[in-house]
């Protein structure tokens, strides 16, 4: 079955649980945009209910146990109010999302969604570093199988990337959706270079082997440029 059949056979499903309670339903991330990989992208599903009680959780177990199934993440729910207050809590995200979904259903809820600069900063930088020091802690104990630092470095690199928009966002610059532009443009704005990401990048999207990457050189480009963004986030 094709994507659009599933996302309408998802809307069906919650309309049955919610009724008139179910306001929008929206498709966000790259499957709402022109980067999704049918391989390693999700379909991502954002539910703005009048309420998120247990009872009103409990509602939506069907639809939600379907659509795992089917290997997707379960439905994400929210209060109406709750997304109304949470801007400040999940600028990032909503930030994200507002800039990259499709409304399946109901109004949009991101229509007037104001994002503060400084509750986004603050996000970006210590989610940057938090995934720096995951990266480090993981390498400490592969860096000797090839395999798995490459892979490291493919598993990791849509945060990165996804990390490296907000970073242009809150530098002033243009930010693109398409992670090849997102990495072009930050290795232009903060001084890294490009061509390790791009090759892991290529070796994500089935167009380049494993084998024809060095892990040690690749990795260590790759974590001086997640380091220069690091560093240009916080003197921002």
């Amino acid at each position: 079955m094709n994507t659009e059949k599933l996302l309408t056979q998802l809307v069906e499903r919650l309309q049955t649980a919610y009724g008139r309670d179910l306001l929008s339903v929206v498709l966000y991330g790259s499957a709402a945009g022109e980067d999704f990989h049918g391989k390693h992208s999700d379909l991502n599903v954002l539910c703005v209910v009048r309420a998120v009680d247990p009872p009103d959780l409990e509602k939506a177990e069907p639809a939600a146990n379907w659509w795992r199934r089917l290997g997707n993440p379960a439905p994400l729910l929210m209060g109406q109010h709750e997304l109304e207050s949470s801007t400040d809590a999940f600028p990032l995200e909503f930030l994200d999302i507002r800039d990259q979904h499709r409304v399946l259903y109901g109004d949009d809820p991101f229509a007037q969604v104001e994002i503060d600069r400084h509750y986004h900063r603050v996000q970006v930088e210590h989610e940057l570093r938090a995934k720096l020091l995951a990266l480090r802690q993981r390498y400490l104990g592969i860096h000797r199988d090839r395999k798995a630092v490459l892979g490291l470095l493919v598993d990791s690199l849509p945060s990165f990337s996804a990390l490296f928009r907000h970073a242009l966002i809150l530098a002033g610059e243009q930010a693109p959706l398409r992670k090849r532009e997102i990495l072009e443009r930050a290795a232009t704005r903060f001084g890294f270079a490009p061509a390790p990401f791009l090759a892991i990048l290529e070796v994500r999207e089935e167009k380049r082997k494993h084998r024809q990457l060095e892990p040690r050189p690749t990795f260590e480009a790759y974590y001086l440029g997640v380091s220069r963004v690091c560093d240009a986030v916080d003197r921002l």
